[in-house]
């Protein structure tokens, strides 16, 4: 089997991203997440793994932003958007676009850790992976300001050194 891993402009890429984002979540969903109502940034690269029998099966966006954790700016990786096509899961798909990601993030020598946002259901999948809860709290902007983001739990992943405490301010749109 052959699989190909491309990193992508986020931008540029947004249209070959979109329609795998939007079957895996789709907005005529009956029963939509706590979520679903959150403005996010846009990935500044995107992770895409597409086979010659599927096509593109799953997706992973990066993020760079300077952050303040207890008030101190440190720039950071972040990592939003995780998804596979639904008929291809359980193919280590994901693990792989994370990993490409994780690597991406490493190469930006700025970048002291990794942060995403997950629901309960995925926990066991990125604490496996080396991924740590990040017991403190979060905020962002939203359209109508700063809140505390609560939506999805954090999790935190060593590039340098990640913070399990504290308070992180995303000084922008989550991912």
């Amino acid at each position: 089997m052959s699989i190909e891993i491309d990193i992508l402009n986020g931008d540029a890429s947004w249209p070959i991203a979109k329609p795998l984002l939007n079957a895996v979540w789709s907005q005529d969903a009956a029963e939509k997440p706590a979520w679903s109502h959150v403005k996010w940034a846009n990935a500044d690269l995107r992770v895409l793994i597409e086979t010659p029998e599927d096509g593109l099966v799953c997706h992973v966006g990066i993020y760079f932003r300077t952050v303040t954790w207890n008030g101190q700016k440190v720039h950071i990786g972040g990592i939003g958007g995780v998804c596979t096509r639904e008929d291809r899961r359980g193919r280590g798909y994901a693990t792989l676009a994370i990993d490409a990601a994780v690597h991406t993030i490493r190469a930006n020598e700025a970048a002291r850790f990794a942060l995403l946002f997950c629901e309960p259901h995925n926990f066991s999948f990125y604490e496996t992976r080396s991924w740590l809860p990040f017991k403190g709290e979060v905020y962002c902007e939203q359209p109508e300001g700063r809140i505390r983001f609560t939506y999805m739990a954090p999790y935190v992943f060593n590039i340098v050194r990640a913070p399990t405490l504290g308070t992180i301010d995303l000084c922008g749109l989550p991912w």
